[in-house]
């Protein structure tokens, strides 16, 4: 005991001898700004927060908080529960160490004397810290020096922010902020005066026993409340025990969560304590509710997830970022901008840019859409339109409007799946497989795509074909401008139709939900077996992309385009333009604007369409379609010999394995043709006349194309023909 009281005496003689010195204390604002989060916010453009989420999983913080925004319930039981004297000691309560130390004399249970003050120098100087549970006497003599060096340079405001922010509550929790949400499910400003004593009991005895912490709690409300009756106690013992139960402090919560995980895997060390992004947090938070409310609707229909992405045509921003419909997904965690689905037919656009750009077509070319059958190297294969209804000889314009299959396919085999597999991947378009391993469906959309890569290809389009990469980060370094990847002509015909309502009036009537008030051009698409359902358009300023299916995969119940993904896309597009004008393009240079009429042909498959004015790549002008060679002018109408021209064996990509056991000079190949051809190129030399060809096959790797009269390629197949060591038999 005497030896005790030794210590003690010791300790308060160094401790008063160097209460005079003059020790450096850290600054006040170097504490808070070295403060760290344990979660991240993620921001809007406009520092509106969108998404917290967890980004140390060691510790749980939450946000540095100014004094004033902490409940004054809680500042006045903390106070009364370590430190009675705050507001008059200098650092050290010398009148609490006095009766410590008597305390400690006579062996009796006491307080102890470490002041708030003091207990702030110890989390902010790791020496001065607990090591097995109580600090040496050294230590002790430590903390009172600091703490009265602290209360020299800092105000007692600042000291009790500071010491609410950094005290260890219990477990994980450290701070007030993470303690008033984890606990307690609110701001640490609206915490009342049982919640404030519960926490200030955590601060003495942060792992104790819920009963414990109670009756702490009740002992600290007494001294704040003379009311307060002892036979309350019983309640808030039950009120503790509940509380220390309760885990309200998510690890992420927001309306961007997709976005934030895209966001921390960009992280950088040390990962800052906010993030601003380039998206707009009314437009997120539109886009969502727009998403959820289409969902409710089609809940009938076996559909329950969804996304949503805008981007901003100049910039490549993202402007809204919805990876799922959230609770009403059972896998809301999959992020539908990033998945990769079958896009159906919303590659057609790309793939009549292409055609009209290599002037295969033009956007009033006849196009057959009556049933066809295309040999390939797997077997027959026969497109089918989404209503299982061919429309006859239709323009391009009605073709790609309507959204007709046939058509599209037949126009793949004028450009060769290879050729639009490597248009697509210029569009950004990451394709897995190679173009013959798709074949004719990829103008079907039988490729893997995601949502963001598909809505900056239509971004391109809306850029007159010139391709760049989007963003969710202000003041991301931009690359060098690149060329268009498709002529800025083709993609404004493409536009142009994909705006006209007269266009697709033949399957979604003249009235849908695709038209808007204002200039946009869209496109629909459904994957095979109803599994994805898409709508992407833009407008002057924006490019909107919406996504309905199911995460699993699960096919959808009578979903189409208008009552899937367009309402959506329609009400996200009124939004942004609810107060901005969308203009139609300008037409660049190079293009023509003339009237065409479609003379009756005489074809009972031929269909009929209106005159009208229609834009042509300069070149390939005319003034009217018709099949037939004559008709009532006299003038010769082009007919679409050349368009649906096409090679029908062997398949493009073929391997011709050339029999050891045959003399080479007794083997050919046969090659067959459909529509009118002048001549066939082997390697770019002609080799044969007509429609049906005969070859001696030679080994390597070769080009067969098929020519028009007018010298014009019409198709072209690649083939490879092995067996270069022959013997020939004699």
């Amino acid at each position: 005991m005497r030896m005790a009281l030794a210590r003690w005496a010791l300790g308060l003689w160094i401790a008063s001898s160097l209460s005079g010195v003059a020790l450096a204390a850290p600054r006040y604002s170097d504490v808070k700004a070295a403060y760290r989060a344990s979660d991240v916010q993620v921001l809007d453009r406009d520092g509106v927060l969108l998404q917290r989420i967890r980004a140390d999983s060691t510790v749980r913080r939450g946000q540095w908080l100014a004094l004033e925004d902490i409940s004054p319930a809680l500042r006045t039981a903390l106070v009364f529960s370590e430190d009675k004297r705050f507001y008059e000691h200098s650092g050290v309560d010398w009148r609490g160490v006095s009766a410590a130390a008597w305390a400690n004399l006579w062996s009796r249970k006491t307080r102890g004397a470490s002041t708030i003050t003091m207990q702030l120098a110890g989390l902010l100087d790791e020496d001065l810290r607990r090591s097995g549970g109580s600090r040496s006497v050294i230590q002790k003599v430590g903390q009172a020096v600091s703490a009265e060096v602290l209360e020299r340079s800092w105000r007692k405001d600042q000291i009790l922010e500071a010491y609410l922010n950094l005290v260890p509550f219990r477990g994980e929790l450290v701070g007030i902020d993470a303690l008033s949400r984890t606990l307690f499910g609110k701001a640490a400003s609206g915490l009342d005066n049982r919640e404030a004593a519960v926490a200030a009991a955590l601060v003495r005895a942060p792992n104790a026993p819920g009963v414990q912490v109670g009756q702490r709690a009740c002992t600290v409300l007494q001294a704040m409340d003379a009311a307060f009756k002892p036979m309350d106690c019983d309640g808030v013992v039950f009120f503790a025990q509940a509380t220390l139960q309760r885990r309200e402090f998510m690890a992420s919560e927001g309306i961007a969560p997709h976005l934030a995980q895209q966001v921390m895997r960009q992280r950088s060390v040390p990962m800052p304590q906010a993030i601003r992004t380039t998206l707009r947090a009314p437009l997120q938070r539109m886009a969502l509710q727009s998403l959820n409310q289409q969902l409710r609707e089609l809940r009938g229909r076996h559909v329950e997830d969804g996304a949503v992405l805008v981007l901003d045509n100049a910039s490549g921003e993202v402007l809204a970022w919805v990876g799922s419909s959230g609770s009403l997904s059972a896998a809301a965690e999959v992020d539908g901008v990033l998945a990769l689905r079958q896009p159906g037919s919303t590659l057609k656009p790309f793939l009549y840019a292409q055609a009209i750009a290599q002037r295969r077509i033009t956007a009033a070319s006849l196009l057959d859409d009556s049933g066809a059958q295309i040999q390939t190297s797997g077997g027959l294969y026969i497109p089918q339109n989404y209503d299982h209804h061919f429309k006859g000889w239709v323009s391009t314009r009605t073709a790609l409007g309507a959204s007709l299959n046939v058509p599209a396919v037949r126009t793949l085999v004028m450009v060769s799946p290879d050729a639009f597999h490597q248009q697509l991947i210029a569009f950004g378009l990451s394709l897995r497989e190679s173009g013959d391993y798709y074949g004719y469906s990829l103008a079907l959309g039988s490729a893997d795509v995601s949502l963001l890569q598909l809505t900056n290809a239509y971004r391109a389009l809306a850029n007159r074909g010139c391709f760049g990469p989007s963003t969710y980060l202000p003041g991301a370094a931009k690359p060098a401008p690149t060329p268009c990847v498709v002529d800025p002509r083709a993609a404004f015909i493409v536009s142009d139709i994909l705006a006209d309502s007269n266009a697709r009036a033949r399957t979604f009537g003249s009235d849908s939900v695709l038209a808007t008030r204002f200039w946009s051009a869209v496109k629909t698409g459904t994957s095979k077996d109803m599994r994805d359902n898409w709508a992407i358009g833009y407008s002057e300023r924006y490019t909107v992309g919406v996504w309905v299916g199911n995460a699993s995969g699960a096919p959808m119940w009578d979903v189409s385009g208008t009552s899937g993904a367009a309402p959506v896309w329609a009400s996200v597009m009124r939004y942004l333009h609810r107060s901005t004008p969308s203009r139609a393009p300008q037409a660049p240079a190079g293009l023509v604007r003339q009237a065409v009429t479609f003379p009756h042909a005489r074809s009972p498959m031929a269909g009929t369409e209106a005159a009208r004015m229609e834009w042509f790549i300069q070149g390939t002008e005319q003034s009217q379609f018709a099949l037939s060679q004559e008709d009532e002018g006299g003038s010769v109408a082009q007919h679409m010999d050349r368009t649906i021209a096409r090679i029908t064996s062997p398949s493009n990509g073929s391997i011709i394995a050339l029999d050891p056991d045959i003399p080479p000079d007794r083997q050919r190949l046969r090659f067959g043709a459909d529509g009118k051809v002048s001549r066939w190129l082997m390697d770019g030399k002609p080799f044969a006349l007509g429609s049906q060809a005969q070859w001696l096959p030679w080994p390597g790797r070769h080009t067969v194309q098929i020519v028009g009269v007018n010298g014009e390629v019409l198709d072209s197949i690649r083939l490879e023909v092995r067996g270069a060591g022959v013997t020939v038999k004699r």
